[in-house]
């Protein structure tokens, strides 16, 4: 993302400060209904339905019946675009929990609702994270996750930390059941063949006196079938809380 000389001290591009509001559309253009508004939102509708790879300036504007060069007036580069295109499909984050809620909880139904953004536009993962929250949505799901941890005596800088470490977890393991989905459905299988076809393989591989932490697993039989969908997701966000929890008794200790 880069800055410009006239963004009027904030730093951001132009098409940033129309988000927040800060800059209005060219005062003249080659197209009196094109905003970044609409750009955004064609776009977003263009990675929906054929995926992040098939946006790029010039496709967007044959979607709006435009030159390419006027979409420049409105947004400075491609980067720019999936930035404003992230904000855009985000959303606003969910409304506070209410009052009394513990921020074990408000926090976990942050993640939930962060986890559920992902899954309704698994496109939005293939946009690489470029520097911290600096669009109106990235800031109010920032905000909601500071606030959750409001009832809790860490300092700042820890909430921040304690924000990081688990919104990266819930985007990693959005991005790891994608891509699982996506290759079990281009094999045509069943999600209980595939863990079938995989176990018998890993029989015949892993032999139990080089791998036999592996080998008592496949023996459980805890490997035999695909998980509940949400239960990785619900045990690993489980733990991290805990450790969390570690850390907010120690610190009111």
């Amino acid at each position: 993302m880069r800055p410009v000389a006239d963004a009027g001290g904030t730093g951001l591009p132009p098409g940033l400060e129309a988000a927040w509001g800060l800059r209005e559309r060219p005062a003249k253009g080659p197209r009196p209904g094109l905003s970044v508004h609409r750009i955004v939102d064609a776009a977003v509708a263009l990675a929906a339905s054929e995926g992040l790879a098939a946006v790029s300036m010039g496709r967007v504007a044959k979607e709006l019946g435009v030159s390419t060069m006027s979409l420049y007036r409105y947004v400075g580069a491609k980067d720019e675009l999936y930035v404003l295109m992230q904000d855009a499909a985000i959303g606003a984050p969910p409304d506070p929990p209410p009052p009394g809620t513990g921020w074990r909880e408000g926090l976990a139904r942050w993640a939930r609702a962060q986890r559920a953004v992902f899954q309704r536009h698994l496109w939005l993962l293939r946009i690489p994270v470029s520097g911290p929250p600096a669009t109106p949505n990235s800031v109010a799901w920032w905000e909601a996750g500071m606030e959750a941890l409001a009832p809790t005596g860490l300092d700042e800088g820890a909430k921040i930390s304690v924000v990081l470490l688990v919104g990266g977890f819930v985007r990693n393991e959005a991005g790891l059941t994608a891509d699982l989905a996506a290759a079990m459905k281009a094999t045509g299988e069943t999600p209980e063949q595939v863990m079938a076809r995989y176990g018998r393989t890993l029989r015949l591989l892993a032999d139990p006196r080089r791998y036999p932490a592996v080998a008592r697993a496949l023996e459980s039989g805890a490997m035999d079938g695909p998980d509940d969908p949400d239960h990785e997701f619900c045990f690993g966000l489980e733990r991290l809380l805990d450790g969390v929890q570690v850390l907010v008794e120690r610190t009111d200790g």
